[in-house]
């Protein structure tokens, strides 16, 4: 793939010479992270450029794009090829997304399926590409490792994405894997993406869990992750796995990446979440200025960040009276108007964490999204059924677009085929189970 980088770099260079860039990402960190890499990079060589931010990538977008720029596609574009190649302009795209169908020709893919390469999120091929484009880009990595933490590619570190740590500036440190690491720990609980039981989305059942593990508040406020001793560690590792019974515990401990932001050290997966956060809630804007390093977009995006976790714990409550379709080893969850299509996904994740699902278990959440529907599929555990091979079996007759990895993937669907879509997914997810 390093061959290919190298000769993409080369080329788009040479075709960007002569035009402007339009830059097309996804809305995620990891597409934000990349945007803003990629937006360094061509202020450097004073390229001209702009820059679109998506939710999904559809027909009718890609068909709006201009003909008279070089178009530059970000995490995402691999399950639109045979659309984005009827474009009559140079087109590359750096994506980590599978790729479903034949690459053509006239498009450049940058892509680790391509390759057979490691895993390796959008935001670190947009580096890589960026740093072979000119090594002074190498102060973009910290970027970088933010859309790896985004899109959980930190468990497994392979060549690709352990060249990027080691030009980042930052520490790893072992511990639990909550965020923000440098926050009083009954907030971090409170507000936590590894779901526990009676903990998350409740301050009482955060403060009872510290005092059942020997935690008390030093000087009126609690201690940070880091600022724990191993003992209190280990009592605290102890009750949450106690708490979350059946559901799968290796993950709580891992690496904690602490960057260098705004001349401060700040925990990389709360950076990721709080940039997140703005996009979703509409606020792309902050996100993306956020990364390249304006400072009032930290008061902003803050404000933002609390609002949305807000959001996400009423979204959590809501999921209990939520419809839904429950099989063997599966939960269909449509929450309708009640949740924003844009944290549905989020939703699903924190969900896919819960004790109450075995390994393996699939959690399909829905919301609605104007006239269409938002579709977000995630797997608890690591291992079972690939995600965007079920959901695109269920768009068999269905207008869509599928996206996605093997544990996470999503679409969004005409919002008239909701029962026919619903019902089509319950057939894929039967037969798998007469299958096992």
């Amino acid at each position: 793939m390093e061959k290919a980088i190298i000769k993409a770099a080369q080329d788009f260079i040479e075709k960007a010479k002569n035009k402007s860039v339009k830059i097309i990402s996804h809305n995620d960190t990891d597409g934000i992270t990349s945007a803003a890499i990629m937006a360094k990079t061509l202020q450097r060589l004073d390229i001209p450029f702009s820059i679109i931010i998506l939710k999904q990538l559809e027909k009718e977008e890609i068909y709006k794009l201009p003909e008279n720029e070089v178009l530059l596609f970000l995490d995402l574009g691999s399950s639109s090829l045979q659309d984005i190649t009827k474009l009559k302009t140079d087109v590359f795209v750096i994506d980590h997304h599978e790729i479903p169908g034949e690459i053509p020709l006239n498009i450049t893919l940058i892509n680790p399926h391509k390759f057979k390469e490691e895993d390796i999120s959008g935001a670190g091929l947009t580096y890589l590409f960026a740093k072979t484009i000119n090594l002074e880009n190498k102060d973009l990595a910290n970027l970088a490792v933010l859309g790896m933490v985004g899109d959980m590619l930190d468990r497994e570190i392979g060549k690709l994405n352990n060249t990027i740590l080691n030009d980042a500036e930052l520490i790893i440190k072992k511990g639990l894997l909550l965020y923000p690491a440098t926050r009083p720990i009954n907030k971090t609980l409170e507000y936590s993406s590894i779901y526990i039981p009676g903990v998350t989305g409740n301050s009482r059942g955060a403060i009872n869990l510290l005092k059942e593990s020997g935690i008390e508040k030093t000087n009126g406020t609690y201690k940070s992750l880091l600022e724990l001793t191993s003992e209190e560690t280990s009592k605290l590792l102890t009750n949450i796995i106690v708490k979350r019974m059946k559901q799968e515990n290796s993950d709580l401990i891992g690496n904690i990446y602490l960057i260098k932001f705004f001349n401060k050290l700040e925990d990389a997966r709360e950076l990721s979440a709080r940039i997140n956060a703005c996009s979703r809630l509409g606020h792309t804007d902050t996100a993306l200025l956020l990364c390249l390093g304006d400072k009032e977009s930290l008061a902003k995006s803050e404000k933002i960040y609390a609002d949305y976790k807000q959001h996400i714990i009423s979204a959590l409550n809501h999921v209990t009276i939520a419809d839904k379709t429950e099989g063997k080893n599966y939960v269909i969850i449509n929450a309708k108007n009640e949740i924003k299509d844009t944290i549905i996904g989020t939703i699903a994740s924190i969900l896919s964490t819960s004790p109450n699902y075995e390994p393996g278990f699939i959690i399909i959440a829905m919301a609605y999204s104007g006239d269409k529907i938002k579709v977000s599929a995630r797997i608890s555990g690591r291992n079972g059924r690939n995600l965007r091979e079920l959901i695109q079996a269920s768009l068999f007759k269905i207008p869509s677009e599928c996206g996605g990895h093997q544990q996470a993937a999503g679409c969004l669907i005409p919002r008239e085929k909701e029962k026919e879509f619903i019902e089509a997914l319950k057939k894929q997810l039967e037969v798998e189970l007469v299958k096992i």
